[in-house]
Order: structure tokens, then C-alpha cells, then sequence
């Protein structure tokens, strides 16, 4: 599946913003859906995921109470909404596809968006 993520930006404290990833080719509802993120010498960080018919989510634990995800089936989408956003958000934010039912390693999830910058000024 081909993912395409947008919806990155700059925002100031507190402040909130909503990520989207649109798929396409493959059958959608194959997928579980997650989402990443990657600071400047950092290593990739799982941030959420959401199962195949969206019944179920997982977050880590550093956005867990802040974030949520969901995902359209019928238009093939995945959304994070992003609230009280704090500069140690700042990442570039990747969505990503797994068609395993569990796991959060980046490893594990074999298709992948090319990612949206998210910028968290104080």
C-alpha cells in the first residue's frame, strides 16, 4: 500500500494540529495503521496504531492522553490528532501499514508515508 502523510506544520505550545495519511492500492482493511516519529538524532519512536476495522488503538506512552488516532476505511484514510502539543513533539511524523495484528517496532511494519515535519515552538 502507498501511503501519502501531510498535515505537519509549526504550532506554539498547547497548541494543536491533525496529521492525515491517505492509502492507496492494496485492500486498506488489511492493514493496521500506526504511526511514528523521528527527531533529529533520535531513533524512530512509535507513537500510535489503530487495528484493521479501527476497534482498537495502542500509544505510546510519551503522547498517551494527548494524541488520538482513527482511521476511514471507506476513504482509505488514517488521522493522529495531535492536542497540547509540547516542543518535544517536534519530529518528522511518519504513518506507516502492518498486516500483523500486534507489535509497535518500526521493523514490523513493512509499508511506509515519507513523512510530515511537525515543528513545536515554546
Amino acid at each position: 500500500v502507498q501511503l501519502q502523510a501531510s498535515g505537519g506544520g509549526l504550532v506554539q505550545t498547547g497548541e494543536s494540529l491533525s496529521l492525515s495519511c491517505a492509502a492507496a492500492g492494496g485492500t486498506f482493511t488489511k492493514f493496521r495503521m500506526g504511526w511514528f516519529r523521528q527527531a533529529p538524532g533520535k531513533e524512530r519512536e512509535f507513537v500510535a496504531s489503530i487495528s484493521k476495522k479501527g476497534y482498537s488503538t495502542y500509544y505510546g506512552g510519551s503522547v498517551k492522553g494527548r494524541f488520538s488516532i482513527s482511521r476511514d476505511n471507506a476513504k482509505r484514510t488514517v488521522h493522529l490528532q495531535m492536542n497540547s502539543l509540547k516542543p518535544e513533539d517536534t519530529a518528522v511524523y511518519y504513518c506507516a501499514a502492518t498486516t500483523s495484528d500486534t507489535g509497535i517496532q518500526h521493523e514490523e511494519f513493512s509499508d511506509w508515508g515519507q513523512g510530515t515535519l511537525v515543528t513545536v515552538s515554546s
